[in-house]
Parts: C-alpha cells; structure tokens; sequence
C-alpha cells in the first residue's frame, strides 16, 4: 500500500486553511509548539491485557484507557524475543541481524567507534535532544538503563528486579541446568513485598511524576521504564488478591506440540534452569504461576496509571505524544515452558500503543507491526525530520488510514540467521540450518500444526521469504548470552572460536 506522509497531510490542511487567520494561527502553533513524548516501556509484558482480549480475565484499567484515547496495535512484534538485542533495535532503529547484537550488550557498547554499523548511530532520545528536545529518562529502557550522556537528565538505573525475601517462595532458579552451569534464573512468584512503595516502579513512577509537574521551557522527552511484570513474579498481596486462582485460565498447551518441531528450534527451547509446562502440571503451580504474573501486569498498570493521570492533569496534556511498547512477549506454559527465547507467537507478540493529539481514538489495528516502527513514527508524529539511518518504518499512514496494509509483516530474529516473520496470516521461521516452520493462523492460532513440509505450503513460503532479511551479521564480539546452550554454541561457531567455560554474567531473565 503506498504510503502518505504524515507531515505532507498535515501541511496541505495547514495550506487550504492559510487564507484565514485561524490557518495562520494553526501554522504558529505547528511550528512554535511541538509535542512533548512520553515514552513509557514495560519489560516482559505480554499481550493478555483487557484492551487485548482480556485473556485469564486479566485487570489493567489504565492501560485499556491508553488504548482507547488513541491507537492500538494487536499484532505487534518485537525485533529479538530478548532484552537486550530488542531493546537496542529499539533505541538505535537498527535490526539485531544488521548490528549482530543477537544477546545481551552493555548499553554502553551498543555504539563503539570499532563497529562499523552503530559508531555514528543517533540514539532515540539523543535525536530528540538534537532536534531542540530536553530529554529525560528512568528505568529499564535500554538493557539496563542508557548509555553515559544519552539523556539531559537521567534518574539512573533501578539496580536488580526486587526487593527479594530472604528465601525464594518456589522456584530454586536452577531447574534441571548442570549446577550453575548458565547462571540462574531470577523466577519465582509470590506475594512481596507489603506495600507498592516498596518496589522499585514505584519510585521510577515518582520520579515521573515529579517532571510531568515541572514548568518546562522546551519540548520534553521523557523515558519512564518499568520491571514488571519482569520475574521475580513479585507484588504486594493485594494485587493477587485481584487475581482468584479459581478464575484463571490456563495457556493453550498441548504435550505433544513440539514433535514436529525442526531440532534446530528444539535446541533453542532448551532452557533448562526455567520451570516447564509439565513441572507446573505436576505440581499444582501452573494457575499459581499465571496468578503471579496477571497479579505483576495489574501492579504495573497501576503505576502507569499515575504516570497518566499526572500528565492529564498537567499542563502538557493537550500537547503530548504517548507511546508504550514492551520489548518481547512472555509464554505462560505455551510450547512446554514459561520465558520469552523464542520464535513463536506468545514470545514475539507484545503490546503497542499510541496516542497523540492528531491520531485517532480507540482504534484497533490488526495487520503485523514492529517495535522498530517506534523510532520513526515518534520523528513523524512529532514533526521531525526523518533519519535515514533507521530500518524501521513509520505507522504514521497506517494509523490515519482506513486502507488496510494487507502486505504488512514483522520480523523477528532469535540468534545469527534465525528469523520469524508474521505476514500473510501465516507465521513462518527459518532457521540458520535451512529448517523450517510454517502456521496458518486462520485455523491454528496457537501455532500447533507445522505444515512447512506439506506440498500446497511451497507457495506460501516463497511468498514469505522476501521477508527475510538480506544481511545476517555475525555475533557482535561483546554481545553474547550466556544461559542458553544453543546461544553459547552458536556464538562461538559464528566467530571461529573453541566453546570453552561458560561465563555466567548474571541472572536477569
């Protein structure tokens, strides 16, 4: 479908309107004040919220709101199922298979004058400051928090995913993995600590607060990032108080699901210090599990919400961009386990969300969508020039159009070579050995009938390969990802070196 500029729209109104005074006062306010941004990224959150389904009669008001005042994506994708390689897409407007960054990276290595790709990169909220912006931000936006410098002012790091009890409730955070082999995971689930003040959001939220009621002389980016519902899958009581166990709804599962699987996408499920689907069957903790997590998404809509409410009653209100994204999806026992690290729907699939003074309210759009859109369609909505740099493309047209884009796709890359694509109605992965996966969503939406290798599909997955991207990088040589014994293999293999110790950098999935 082609696509029409957002500004070009824009101006031509602005010129049909010029021959009165109300145009010339339209065109003083389009030049004199540009929006604000409020960029709002919570980490692991999936798509099981009430503005999405309402999936386990999930609770979250104030993001359903968010939704309703603006524009909502329902099929949208993140660029890596990880933190680290999405968040850096996100932020550099760089595929994870241009760059090489497929595992974690310190954010301040993402950019390095030895790394041809990103030495010159323009940072999201570094454009902003360019472009006459003050920028300020909190919390999880890149991996850990930002780069030295990126924002005008920075409220830093929220250091670990607590507070933590003094004894995990269930989980030991090993599983079946060789005994510290890769790391340990930080999941478990319970009802901690006592009060929401006591959570890290909630001072991330205050600091938030606190700008939105400042008198500002020029436009203001500001980057709010939330934990949860990141594991540990702990909040206060009263949050799974919301939550029933008799209520939940368990996630589509089906014991046999990945006997038709290539080995290659086996390997990469292998995550053996996370609790399987089976283990949770077993012993009763499957609803628990979902009850912590829905009880995580609640106490974060919550946070949210203030964040909101203090910009509604701002005086920036009326004058504002919002976009809130999550990095990844997360799987609540679909396809045997319960993490994001994975080419499939429930691991790729995350909320996306706009709203602005020019957009339109409560729609919906169902057509594929990237997280790598983010960057560009921000610069659009707020007037900015383009930058060539990103490989993303703005939704700008796609929002204010009533044409559906029916040749709409998102990619998604797990690793050098490995690739997810949403298009078409089907999802189709393509490993770095050739293997394949193929699903028609029309009739099996939870991705549980591989017809890659049935002869009516051979046209489909032609038509799927343009997708693909032309450049796989290799690893980058400070990106790696440590727990996951695939990771480890392949990233040695791709830069020629000996598969040696395994160096544990820190239990953060």
């Amino acid at each position: 479908m082609k696509k029409f500029s957002y500004i070009v729209l824009a101006s031509l109104v602005l010129m049909l309107s010029s021959c009165g005074n109300a145009g010339k006062e339209e065109v003083k306010d389009a030049t004199q004040n540009p929006p604000n941004v409020l960029f709002i990224a919570v980490d692991d959150l999936n798509t099981w919220l009430g503005c999405l389904g309402g999936y386990s009669n999930s609770k979250t008001p104030h993001l359903d709101q968010l939704a309703g005042q603006g524009v909502l994506f329902s099929n949208a994708h993140c660029q890596a199922p990880l933190c680290g390689p999405s968040r850096a897409s996100i932020m550099s407007g760089l595929r994870p298979s241009s760059t090489g960054i497929y595992g974690m990276i310190s954010d301040g290595k993402i950019r390095r004058d030895d790394k041809p790709s990103t030495k010159d990169i323009i940072f999201l909220p570094e454009y902003f400051r360019n472009h006459g912006y003050h920028t300020m931000g909190i919390g999880k936006l890149f991996h850990i928090h930002a780069p030295q410098g990126v924002f005008d002012e920075s409220g830093g790091r929220v250091k670990g995913f607590g507070p933590l009890p003094e004894k995990r409730f269930v989980w030991d955070g090993r599983g079946n993995a060789e005994r510290g082999k890769y790391g340990r995971t930080s999941t478990d689930w319970g009802a901690f600590p006592e009060a929401d003040s006591l959570m890290p959001d909630h001072g991330s939220a205050n600091w938030a607060i606190e700008r939105l009621n400042r008198k500002h002389d020029k436009p203001f980016f500001l980057g709010v990032g939330f934990l949860r519902p990141h594991v540990p899958l702990y909040v206060p009581q009263k949050w799974f108080d919301l939550h029933p166990l008799d209520g939940i709804e368990l996630a589509p599962y089906k014991s046999d699901d990945l006997d038709d699987v290539p080995q290659v996408g086996l390997h990469i499920n292998d995550l053996p210090m996370m609790p399987s689907t089976e283990w949770a069957k077993e012993t009763g903790e499957w609803k628990k599990i979902i009850q912590a997590y829905l009880a995580c998404v609640s106490y974060v809509d919550y946070e949210v919400g203030r964040v909101l409410k203090a910009l509604e009653n701002s005086e920036y209100a009326d004058n504002t961009v919002i976009v809130l994204w999550s990095d990844h999806g997360y799987r609540m026992g679909e396809k045997g386990t319960f993490a994001k690290h994975a080419l499939w729907e429930p691991a790729t699939k995350a909320p996306l969300m706009f709203s602005a003074p020019n957009l339109p309210k409560g729609k919906v759009i169902d057509t594929p969508a990237e997280m790598l859109s983010i960057y560009p369609t921000l610069l659009e909505l707020c007037g900015l020039p383009a930058y060539d740099r990103v490989e993303g493309e703005s939704l700008v047209s796609t929002m204010l159009s009533d044409v559906i884009d029916e040749d709409a796709s998102a990619l998604c890359t797990f690793g050098e070579n490995n690739h997810g694509i949403k298009a078409l109605g089907y999802r189709y992965i393509r490993y770095e050995d050739g293997s394949e996966e193929l699903y028609d969503h029309r009739t099996d939406p939870n991705e549980w009938d591989n017809i890659a290798g049935k002869p009516e599909s051979k046209d489909m997955i032609k038509a799927l390969k343009k997708y693909l991207p032309e450049t796989n990088a290799k690893w980058d040589s400070l990106s790696s990802y440590t727990f996951q014994p695939y990771f480890v293999n392949q990233r040695a293999r791709s830069r020629g070196e000996k598969v040696g110790k395994v160096n544990v950098i820190g239990a953060t999935h």
